[in-house]
Protein backbone atom coordinates (compact mmCIF):
# COMPACT_ATOMS: atom_id res chain seq x y z
CA UNK A 1 0.00 0.00 0.00
CA UNK A 2 1.84 3.12 -1.17
CA UNK A 3 0.60 6.03 0.99
CA UNK A 4 2.10 9.13 2.07
CA UNK A 5 2.09 11.79 4.62
CA UNK A 6 3.00 14.69 2.42
CA UNK A 7 0.26 16.81 0.67
CA UNK A 8 -0.23 16.06 -2.91
CA UNK A 9 -0.08 18.54 -5.65
CA UNK A 10 -3.87 19.70 -5.41
CA UNK A 11 -3.60 20.38 -2.15
CA UNK A 12 -0.38 22.43 -1.96
CA UNK A 13 -2.27 24.46 -5.20
CA UNK A 14 -5.39 24.77 -3.05
CA UNK A 15 -3.54 26.53 -0.41
CA UNK A 16 -1.22 28.29 -1.92
CA UNK A 17 -3.23 29.92 -5.10
CA UNK A 18 -4.92 33.07 -3.03
CA UNK A 19 -1.67 34.36 -1.87
CA UNK A 20 0.30 33.67 -4.95
CA UNK A 21 -2.54 35.67 -7.01
CA UNK A 22 -1.66 38.29 -4.66
CA UNK A 23 1.59 38.65 -5.04
CA UNK A 24 1.06 38.58 -9.00
CA UNK A 25 -1.75 41.13 -8.90
CA UNK A 26 0.77 43.67 -6.40
CA UNK A 27 3.61 43.09 -9.14
CA UNK A 28 1.33 43.68 -11.98
CA UNK A 29 -0.13 47.03 -10.47
CA UNK A 30 3.17 47.75 -9.79
CA UNK A 31 4.62 47.19 -13.54
CA UNK A 32 1.46 49.12 -15.19
CA UNK A 33 2.60 51.85 -12.67
CA UNK A 34 6.11 52.29 -13.98
CA UNK A 35 5.27 51.87 -17.52
CA UNK A 36 2.40 54.74 -16.83
CA UNK A 37 5.17 57.04 -15.58
CA UNK A 38 7.92 56.20 -17.66
CA UNK A 39 11.37 56.92 -17.18
CA UNK A 40 11.25 59.95 -14.87
CA UNK A 41 14.87 61.09 -13.10
CA UNK A 42 14.65 63.91 -10.65
CA UNK A 43 17.69 65.99 -10.05
CA UNK A 44 18.46 70.07 -11.14
CA UNK A 45 19.45 70.12 -14.51
CA UNK A 46 18.86 66.66 -15.41
CA UNK A 47 17.35 65.85 -18.78
CA UNK A 48 14.63 63.52 -17.94
CA UNK A 49 13.28 65.39 -15.20
CA UNK A 50 9.96 67.29 -14.74
CA UNK A 51 10.62 69.24 -11.64
CA UNK A 52 11.06 73.13 -12.04
CA UNK A 53 14.98 72.99 -12.14
CA UNK A 54 15.20 69.71 -14.10
CA UNK A 55 15.86 70.32 -17.74
CA UNK A 56 13.41 67.47 -20.02
CA UNK A 57 12.03 70.71 -21.61
CA UNK A 58 15.09 71.67 -23.32
CA UNK A 59 16.18 68.16 -23.57
CA UNK A 60 13.35 67.57 -25.77
CA UNK A 61 13.47 70.91 -27.81
CA UNK A 62 17.11 69.88 -28.54
CA UNK A 63 15.85 66.33 -29.84
CA UNK A 64 12.77 68.00 -31.97
CA UNK A 65 16.10 69.85 -33.65
CA UNK A 66 17.75 66.91 -34.47
CA UNK A 67 20.41 66.86 -31.62
CA UNK A 68 21.38 63.91 -30.60
CA UNK A 69 21.61 64.32 -26.74
CA UNK A 70 23.23 61.38 -24.77
CA UNK A 71 22.93 61.54 -20.61
CA UNK A 72 26.36 60.85 -19.10
CA UNK A 73 26.59 60.92 -15.05
CA UNK A 74 30.11 59.65 -15.35
CA UNK A 75 33.28 60.89 -16.01
CA UNK A 76 33.40 57.45 -18.45
CA UNK A 77 30.19 57.90 -19.94
CA UNK A 78 31.22 61.50 -21.05
CA UNK A 79 34.36 60.49 -21.95
CA UNK A 80 33.15 57.65 -24.68
CA UNK A 81 30.46 59.96 -25.99
CA UNK A 82 32.50 62.52 -27.08
CA UNK A 83 34.12 63.36 -30.36
CA UNK A 84 34.53 66.32 -32.93
CA UNK A 85 31.20 66.94 -33.54
CA UNK A 86 29.50 66.87 -30.06
CA UNK A 87 28.80 69.95 -27.38
CA UNK A 88 29.83 68.86 -23.82
CA UNK A 89 27.79 70.52 -21.44
CA UNK A 90 28.74 70.30 -17.67
CA UNK A 91 26.50 71.28 -15.19
CA UNK A 92 28.26 70.73 -12.24
CA UNK A 93 32.39 71.65 -13.30
CA UNK A 94 33.36 72.27 -9.77
CA UNK A 95 32.64 68.78 -8.86
CA UNK A 96 35.35 67.51 -11.83
CA UNK A 97 38.95 67.68 -11.16
CA UNK A 98 41.25 69.96 -13.53
CA UNK A 99 42.83 67.71 -15.07
CA UNK A 100 40.07 65.58 -16.25
CA UNK A 101 38.00 68.69 -17.30
CA UNK A 102 40.76 69.49 -19.20
CA UNK A 103 40.76 66.65 -20.97
CA UNK A 104 37.08 66.50 -21.90
CA UNK A 105 37.54 69.92 -23.38
CA UNK A 106 39.97 68.63 -26.06
CA UNK A 107 38.02 65.91 -26.97
CA UNK A 108 34.19 68.41 -27.34
CA UNK A 109 33.81 70.00 -30.19
CA UNK A 110 32.31 73.44 -27.81
CA UNK A 111 31.94 73.49 -24.46
CA UNK A 112 29.36 74.88 -21.99
CA UNK A 113 30.12 75.08 -18.09
CA UNK A 114 27.36 76.38 -15.84
CA UNK A 115 28.37 78.27 -12.67
CA UNK A 116 32.01 77.19 -12.34
CA UNK A 117 33.56 78.34 -8.97
CA UNK A 118 37.19 80.35 -8.73
CA UNK A 119 38.42 76.84 -7.68
CA UNK A 120 37.86 75.20 -11.18
CA UNK A 121 38.65 78.82 -13.22
CA UNK A 122 41.94 79.10 -10.99
CA UNK A 123 42.78 75.25 -12.35
CA UNK A 124 41.09 75.34 -15.86
CA UNK A 125 40.97 78.85 -16.93
CA UNK A 126 44.04 80.94 -14.85
CA UNK A 127 42.65 83.75 -17.13
CA UNK A 128 39.43 84.06 -15.87
CA UNK A 129 38.12 85.48 -12.37
CA UNK A 130 34.84 85.34 -10.86
CA UNK A 131 33.35 88.77 -10.67
CA UNK A 132 30.55 88.85 -7.66
CA UNK A 133 27.46 87.92 -7.35
CA UNK A 134 24.17 89.38 -9.21
CA UNK A 135 20.47 88.57 -8.73
CA UNK A 136 18.84 86.61 -11.36
CA UNK A 137 16.59 88.37 -13.59
CA UNK A 138 15.97 89.53 -17.37
CA UNK A 139 18.93 90.93 -19.16
CA UNK A 140 20.03 92.46 -22.35
CA UNK A 141 23.20 91.04 -24.11
CA UNK A 142 25.57 93.96 -24.96
CA UNK A 143 27.81 92.22 -27.05
CA UNK A 144 28.35 90.64 -30.42
CA UNK A 145 28.17 86.51 -29.37
CA UNK A 146 26.09 84.82 -32.05
CA UNK A 147 23.97 83.20 -29.40
CA UNK A 148 22.73 86.46 -27.24
CA UNK A 149 22.39 88.73 -30.28
CA UNK A 150 19.44 85.84 -31.45
CA UNK A 151 18.00 85.59 -28.34
CA UNK A 152 18.16 89.03 -27.20
CA UNK A 153 16.89 89.50 -22.98
CA UNK A 154 16.96 86.08 -21.10
CA UNK A 155 16.89 85.20 -17.80
CA UNK A 156 20.22 85.19 -16.52
CA UNK A 157 22.65 86.84 -13.45
CA UNK A 158 24.38 84.85 -10.99
CA UNK A 159 27.84 84.93 -11.14
CA UNK A 160 29.98 87.18 -13.07
CA UNK A 161 33.08 86.53 -14.96
CA UNK A 162 35.70 88.32 -16.69
CA UNK A 163 38.30 87.81 -18.63
CA UNK A 164 40.88 89.90 -21.10
CA UNK A 165 40.46 88.92 -24.85
CA UNK A 166 37.11 87.16 -23.72
CA UNK A 167 33.50 88.32 -25.15
CA UNK A 168 31.45 89.26 -21.75
CA UNK A 169 27.31 89.23 -22.13
CA UNK A 170 25.01 89.82 -19.77
CA UNK A 171 26.75 92.29 -17.69
CA UNK A 172 25.33 92.39 -13.79
CA UNK A 173 25.60 94.78 -11.40
CA UNK A 174 28.95 94.15 -10.92
CA UNK A 175 30.38 94.66 -14.51
CA UNK A 176 31.37 91.18 -14.45
CA UNK A 177 29.68 88.86 -17.82
CA UNK A 178 27.14 86.13 -16.37
CA UNK A 179 27.49 84.53 -19.84
CA UNK A 180 31.46 84.69 -20.92
CA UNK A 181 32.83 82.95 -24.01
CA UNK A 182 36.40 82.00 -24.93
CA UNK A 183 37.71 80.55 -27.97
CA UNK A 184 39.58 77.54 -27.66
CA UNK A 185 41.86 75.49 -30.15
CA UNK A 186 39.29 73.31 -31.85
CA UNK A 187 35.67 76.00 -30.00
CA UNK A 188 34.44 77.98 -27.88
CA UNK A 189 34.19 77.31 -24.19
CA UNK A 190 30.88 79.33 -22.38
CA UNK A 191 30.21 79.89 -19.11
CA UNK A 192 26.47 80.73 -17.78
CA UNK A 193 26.41 82.40 -14.36
CA UNK A 194 23.61 80.37 -13.42
CA UNK A 195 21.61 77.38 -14.94
CA UNK A 196 17.95 79.42 -14.67
CA UNK A 197 17.70 79.90 -18.93
CA UNK A 198 18.20 76.20 -19.03
CA UNK A 199 15.43 74.74 -16.70
CA UNK A 200 12.01 73.63 -17.11
CA UNK A 201 10.43 76.93 -14.93
CA UNK A 202 12.02 79.31 -17.32
CA UNK A 203 12.99 78.01 -20.92
CA UNK A 204 9.78 79.70 -22.25
CA UNK A 205 10.39 83.35 -20.73
CA UNK A 206 12.13 85.55 -23.14
CA UNK A 207 15.03 84.59 -25.38
CA UNK A 208 16.02 81.62 -23.15
CA UNK A 209 14.73 79.00 -25.74
CA UNK A 210 17.12 80.54 -28.44
CA UNK A 211 19.80 81.04 -26.17
CA UNK A 212 19.69 77.37 -24.86
CA UNK A 213 19.47 75.56 -28.46
CA UNK A 214 22.27 78.23 -30.27
CA UNK A 215 25.26 77.31 -27.12
CA UNK A 216 23.88 73.76 -27.13
CA UNK A 217 22.40 72.60 -30.67
CA UNK A 218 25.45 73.73 -33.10
CA UNK A 219 27.06 70.13 -33.48
CA UNK A 220 24.70 67.21 -34.13
CA UNK A 221 25.63 65.68 -30.83
CA UNK A 222 25.39 66.96 -27.04
CA UNK A 223 26.95 64.92 -24.55
CA UNK A 224 24.91 66.41 -21.30
CA UNK A 225 27.52 65.91 -18.06
CA UNK A 226 26.42 65.27 -14.72
CA UNK A 227 29.11 64.86 -12.17
CA UNK A 228 28.39 63.20 -9.17
CA UNK A 229 30.50 62.37 -5.82
CA UNK A 230 30.04 58.68 -6.30
CA UNK A 231 31.86 58.65 -9.59
CA UNK A 232 34.85 56.88 -8.67
CA UNK A 233 36.77 58.15 -11.96
CA UNK A 234 36.29 61.61 -10.36
CA UNK A 235 38.54 60.24 -7.45
CA UNK A 236 42.02 59.54 -8.53
CA UNK A 237 43.31 58.90 -4.83
CA UNK A 238 40.26 56.15 -4.49
CA UNK A 239 41.05 52.48 -5.50
CA UNK A 240 39.18 49.24 -6.05
CA UNK A 241 40.08 46.49 -4.09
CA UNK A 242 41.74 44.77 -6.77
CA UNK A 243 44.55 47.17 -7.47
CA UNK A 244 45.07 47.24 -3.65
CA UNK A 245 46.14 43.28 -4.01
CA UNK A 246 49.97 42.38 -4.72
CA UNK A 247 50.50 40.98 -7.83
CA UNK A 248 52.25 38.19 -5.44
CA UNK A 249 49.07 37.52 -4.40
CA UNK A 250 47.34 36.27 -7.70
CA UNK A 251 50.19 34.12 -8.33
CA UNK A 252 50.21 32.30 -4.94
CA UNK A 253 46.25 31.91 -5.30
CA UNK A 254 46.37 30.62 -8.54
CA UNK A 255 49.20 27.81 -7.22
CA UNK A 256 46.66 27.05 -4.45
CA UNK A 257 43.83 26.56 -6.38
CA UNK A 258 45.90 23.66 -8.63
CA UNK A 259 46.86 22.40 -5.14
CA UNK A 260 43.27 22.02 -4.29
CA UNK A 261 42.22 20.94 -7.34
CA UNK A 262 44.99 18.03 -7.63
CA UNK A 263 44.25 17.06 -3.88
CA UNK A 264 40.57 16.74 -4.73
CA UNK A 265 41.59 14.63 -7.86
CA UNK A 266 44.00 12.16 -5.98
CA UNK A 267 41.48 12.15 -2.56
CA UNK A 268 38.65 10.70 -5.63
CA UNK A 269 40.47 8.47 -7.32
CA UNK A 270 41.22 6.80 -3.83
CA UNK A 271 37.53 6.87 -2.78
CA UNK A 272 36.27 4.32 -5.64
CA UNK A 273 33.17 5.05 -7.24
CA UNK A 274 29.62 4.89 -4.48
CA UNK A 275 28.87 1.79 -2.51
CA UNK A 276 25.99 1.07 -1.12
CA UNK A 277 25.34 -0.72 2.54
CA UNK A 278 22.45 -2.97 4.06
CA UNK A 279 20.32 -1.24 6.45
CA UNK A 280 21.14 -2.60 10.01
CA UNK A 281 17.19 -3.53 10.52
CA UNK A 282 14.27 -4.49 8.54
CA UNK A 283 10.99 -3.22 9.36
CA UNK A 284 8.07 -4.92 8.50
CA UNK A 285 5.47 -2.88 6.13
CA UNK A 286 2.87 -3.91 8.59
CA UNK A 287 4.50 -2.10 11.15
CA UNK A 288 5.25 0.92 9.02
CA UNK A 289 1.19 1.24 8.65
CA UNK A 290 0.55 0.78 11.68
CA UNK A 291 3.10 3.74 12.91
CA UNK A 292 2.05 5.99 10.18
CA UNK A 293 -1.76 5.31 10.91
CA UNK A 294 -1.11 5.95 15.19
CA UNK A 295 0.41 9.25 13.73
CA UNK A 296 -2.83 10.67 11.04
CA UNK A 297 -4.70 9.63 14.98
CA UNK A 298 -2.93 11.74 17.04
CA UNK A 299 -2.36 14.49 14.54
CA UNK A 300 -6.82 14.04 14.05
CA UNK A 301 -6.30 14.26 10.49
CA UNK A 302 -8.76 11.95 9.44
CA UNK A 303 -9.40 13.15 6.00
CA UNK A 304 -6.01 13.32 5.53
CA UNK A 305 -5.70 9.54 5.98
CA UNK A 306 -9.06 8.94 3.89
CA UNK A 307 -7.84 10.87 0.80
CA UNK A 308 -4.68 9.05 1.25
CA UNK A 309 -6.69 5.53 1.10
CA UNK A 310 -9.00 6.82 -1.65
CA UNK A 311 -5.69 7.61 -3.58
CA UNK A 312 -4.21 4.05 -3.24
CA UNK A 313 -7.40 2.18 -4.03
CA UNK A 314 -7.63 4.70 -7.27
CA UNK A 315 -4.12 3.36 -7.84
CA UNK A 316 -5.21 -0.48 -7.64
CA UNK A 317 -8.40 -0.09 -9.95
CA UNK A 318 -6.53 1.09 -13.02
CA UNK A 319 -3.91 -1.13 -12.90
CA UNK A 320 -7.09 -4.14 -12.26
CA UNK A 321 -9.12 -2.60 -15.07
CA UNK A 322 -6.33 -1.60 -17.68
CA UNK A 323 -6.99 2.06 -17.38
CA UNK A 324 -3.90 4.25 -17.65
CA UNK A 325 -2.41 5.54 -14.53
CA UNK A 326 -3.12 9.38 -15.66
CA UNK A 327 -7.18 8.09 -16.53
CA UNK A 328 -9.30 10.75 -14.70
CA UNK A 329 -12.28 10.63 -12.57
CA UNK A 330 -15.05 10.05 -15.14
CA UNK A 331 -13.44 7.10 -16.90
CA UNK A 332 -12.26 5.75 -13.47
CA UNK A 333 -15.87 5.69 -12.42
CA UNK A 334 -17.59 4.31 -15.18
CA UNK A 335 -15.32 1.32 -15.31
CA UNK A 336 -15.66 0.57 -11.91
CA UNK A 337 -19.23 0.94 -12.12
CA UNK A 338 -19.68 -1.67 -15.33
CA UNK A 339 -17.23 -3.88 -13.46
CA UNK A 340 -19.45 -4.13 -10.27
CA UNK A 341 -22.71 -2.91 -11.20
CA UNK A 342 -23.08 -0.58 -9.03
CA UNK A 343 -24.05 2.84 -9.93
CA UNK A 344 -22.15 5.62 -10.84
CA UNK A 345 -23.15 7.89 -8.70
CA UNK A 346 -22.42 5.38 -5.51
CA UNK A 347 -19.36 4.57 -6.91
CA UNK A 348 -17.79 8.36 -6.83
CA UNK A 349 -19.06 8.84 -3.46
CA UNK A 350 -16.63 6.02 -2.79
CA UNK A 351 -13.90 7.14 -4.69
CA UNK A 352 -13.83 11.08 -5.36
CA UNK A 353 -16.38 11.85 -1.96
CA UNK A 354 -16.39 14.73 0.24
CA UNK A 355 -13.36 14.38 3.15
CA UNK A 356 -13.98 12.23 6.21
CA UNK A 357 -14.46 14.04 9.47
CA UNK A 358 -14.07 11.58 12.42
CA UNK A 359 -12.35 8.05 12.57
CA UNK A 360 -15.75 6.38 12.18
CA UNK A 361 -16.55 7.84 9.38
CA UNK A 362 -12.51 6.90 8.27
CA UNK A 363 -13.55 3.05 8.82
CA UNK A 364 -16.49 3.11 7.24
CA UNK A 365 -14.76 4.50 4.01
CA UNK A 366 -12.25 1.76 4.41
CA UNK A 367 -14.66 -1.11 4.63
CA UNK A 368 -16.57 0.73 1.25
CA UNK A 369 -13.35 1.01 -0.12
CA UNK A 370 -12.21 -2.65 0.36
CA UNK A 371 -15.40 -3.64 -0.75
CA UNK A 372 -15.35 -1.88 -4.27
CA UNK A 373 -11.66 -3.12 -5.06
CA UNK A 374 -12.75 -7.05 -4.44
CA UNK A 375 -15.71 -6.80 -6.53
CA UNK A 376 -13.36 -5.08 -9.25
CA UNK A 377 -11.05 -7.48 -9.09
CA UNK A 378 -13.98 -10.57 -9.79
CA UNK A 379 -13.53 -11.80 -13.40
Amino acid sequence: MSTSVSPDLRRIWRGARVPLALVLLIFAAGALLLLGRGEQTHGALEPGSYEPGGAHALAKLLRDHGVDVRTAHTMAEADDELGEDATLLVTQPDLVPAKRLDALREHAADVVMVTPGAPTLHDSLPLVHPVGQNDVGRLSPQCTVAAAVAAGDVTLGGIGYASPGARSCYPGEDGGGTLLQLADAGGTTTLLGTSAPLTNDRLAQDGNAALALHLLGQHPKLVWYLPSTTDPGLDDTRKSIFELIPDGWYYGAAQAFIAVALLALWRARRLGPVVTEPLPIVVRAAETAEGRARLYRRAKAADHAGETLREAARTRLRTTLGLPRDADAAALVTAVATRTGRAANEVGAVLYGPPVTDDVALVRLAGELDRVEREAGRT
